[in-house]
């Protein structure tokens, strides 16, 4: 059974500090923000929705607890309305809405919301812990490295310079700035007020249109004295011994930004799509998500593309346009390289390094975005991919209705 897109929304994207214009609201009032809008902008009963699966890579504290559950309680869905909190960190939106597809591909729900939360202004980066850093055990078994160490290590094995990471970089900034100037995010981003009505943000706050290659050069490397320091290049340099050194290169300007958001998207069958009024707008032809090596960590984005492409019957050439997340330029350059995109069909409205990255939102953002961007453009075809931590890939291919 096919599952449709029939409409996705998302916050704007708030700097994730205590200066952030969306720090002062907390996760479960922003996670609910985009489930409000899906229901008043489709002028739909909730009780219709048979699941809402959130991605969140921080469910602790305020943003733990089924964060999804209370979201869908807050955004006053009616109490029949079930919810899942999931977490396949950097990839967790996708696999949310991976997840809310499959349960309407299977035949075991009408109408499905898929999307993701993170307030890392509230809830820090890696607050939730785990073995994978805490336990030496586990450490020492894997070849644990910080993740900034691991695209450095991503960007020696490939020979990419620093230029070459700052240009992207650059470029995403002004792809950002022009996409927000043209009006490109206007159908998809909603504005996200407080309690009293009061609008906190409409625009995504961290874009930098001044942005240049030489302006990014002036910046240090931010994981030279963390690599060395702390002994993460020796644990590299041990599972990939052909490197002599790793050169040290990603720094603030040419990675993924901490901020916080939300996103959702609201799936079904074409079924419910005729009985409540909902005019698809894309076919989910395919998912897919693959393990990588661990230490490595970032180059599992290209693995899960292949096999989503596969999956659907497809090949790379058949894909009119791609989103990969921009967690480090080094990424996006390796997935380029790996199936052979040209920069003009990746990424054409910016992304993360200018944008932003809330870690368990960014997959259903970014599908969010590829599929405004097939219908400005005309395109038929997306594939959306993430690189994820510990060594893993999710990939999403859409077909434009």
């Amino acid at each position: 059974m096919d599952a449709f897109i029939f409409d996705h929304v998302r916050t704007p994207r708030g700097k994730g500090r205590p200066d952030g214009s969306l720090h002062e609201v907390t996760p479960v009032w922003l996670a609910s923000r985009p489930l409000v809008a899906l229901r008043e902008r489709n002028h739909l009963d909730s009780r219709e929705v048979h699941d809402v699966l959130m991605g969140c890579v921080g469910p602790v504290g305020e943003q733990g607890g089924n964060i999804a559950r209370m979201a869908v309680l807050n955004a006053d869905y009616d109490q029949t309305v079930p919810a899942l909190q999931l977490e396949r960190a950097c990839g967790s939106g996708l696999e949310a809405v991976a997840y809310a597809a499959a349960k309407v591909m299977a035949g075991q729900a009408d109408l499905t919301i898929g999307g993701g939360i993170e307030m890392m202004s509230r809830v820090a980066m890696g607050a939730a812990g785990g073995p994978w850093a805490q336990d030496p055990q586990i450490s020492a078994k894997t070849g644990f490295i910080m993740q900034g160490i691991s695209a450095d290590l991503l960007a020696s094995l490939h020979g990419f310079s620093r230029n070459d990471l700052d240009a992207y970089a650059a470029e995403s900034h002004q792809r950002a700035a022009q996409s927000w100037a043209e009006g490109r995010f206007d159908r998809s981003v909603i504005p996200v007020q407080d309690f009293i009505g009061l609008t906190l943000l409409a625009k995504d706050e961290t874009i930098r249109p001044e942005t240049t290659t030489g302006t990014l050069s002036a910046l240090k490397p931010a994981f030279t004295e963390m690599g060395q320091k702390y002994g993460y290049d020796a644990v590299a340099l041990q599972r990939y011994p052909q490197l002599e050194r790793i050169d040290h290169q990603h720094h603030a300007g040419n990675s993924s930004g901490i901020v916080d958001g939300a996103a959702a998207v609201l799936i079904g069958n074409a079924d419910a799509g005729r009985r409540l009024g909902l005019k698809p707008r894309a076919r989910i032809r395919s998912f897919a998500a693959i393990g990588s090596e661990p230490t490595l960590m970032l180059d599992g984005p290209a693995a899960s593309a292949i096999r989503a492409l596969g999956r659907a019957g497809m090949k790379a050439t058949d894909i009119d346009l791609w989103e990969l997340n921009e967690a480090f330029s080094a990424v996006v350059l390796c997935f380029m390289e790996a199936l052979d995109i040209p920069h003009q069909r990746i990424n054409v409205c910016g992304g993360a390094i200018a944008m932003g990255h809330p870690l368990g939102a960014s997959g259903a953002m970014i599908l969010g975005t590829a599929l405004d961007e097939l219908e400005r453009s005309g395109k038929q075809t997306a594939l959306v991919s993430l690189c994820v931590a510990a060594g893993m890939g999710s990939a999403m291919v859409i077909e434009r209705i």
